[in-house]
């Protein structure tokens, strides 16, 4: 009822028309793979793309504090400064995703009155961050334009969140963009706050 449409015509397209849809962030793509399949890997997604993010960060880092001596080098991969990227990722995407249902729990109360709600929004949420494993080539194909390969998969990533929302709530763009936003300042608050505490975020 939310597509006005008497069938989803994406039942008949093969998975890769559906995937390149997705990509393009068509919201009858999202909305087919949200609600007519049962994939079932939001948990696996998230933590591998976490994993990505640490990565990339970890791998800044140990360039910011390159030594030729291959002891030391041997005694970096043991530290535990991967881990603790990982948990910074961890926890900025949590109060990102925080951020967002504070938001619309707010403006919105009526969309998520069941904890079904809920869990379809952190669902759809969880599979929209996929285009953080584009992070993947962007160090692979190490050049010049890094940063700016990051900064467009950022807002790729963001651009998915939105459509996400939009289609799980059946919204129009303002508000979906209003949370994200809104949660982009809560994510930052909490690291600035983790700062100021002394904690090396």
């Amino acid at each position: 009822k939310s597509c006005q449409k008497p069938v989803d015509k994406y039942i008949e397209y093969d998975p890769v028309i559906i995937l390149i849809n997705a990509v393009l962030c068509k919201a009858q793509a999202y909305r087919h793979i949200l609600f007519n399949t049962k994939i079932n890997i939001h948990g696996k997604l998230c933590v591998f793309c976490l994993l990505c993010e640490a990565y990339l960060r970890w791998l800044q880092l140990q360039d910011s504090s390159q030594n030729t001596d291959p002891d030391d080098l041997i005694r970096y991969a043991k530290e535990w400064d991967f881990y603790r990227m990982f948990g910074i990722a961890s926890l900025e995407q949590t109060s990102f995703f925080i951020g967002i249902f504070i938001t619309l729990w707010w403006m919105a109360p009526e969309m998520l009155k069941r904890k079904s709600d809920f869990i379809l929004l952190l669902k759809a949420l969880l599979l929209s961050t996929y285009g953080k494993l584009l992070l993947i080539p962007a160090v692979i194909w190490e050049h010049d334009y890094t940063p700016l390969c990051l900064a467009f998969i950022k807002v790729f990533v963001l651009i998915s969140n939105s459509q996400a929302i939009r289609v799980t709530l059946n919204l129009n763009r303002i508000l979906p963009w209003f949370a994200i936003f809104f949660g982009l300042i809560f994510e930052n608050g909490v690291v600035c706050l983790f700062q100021k505490m002394g904690w090396d975020v």
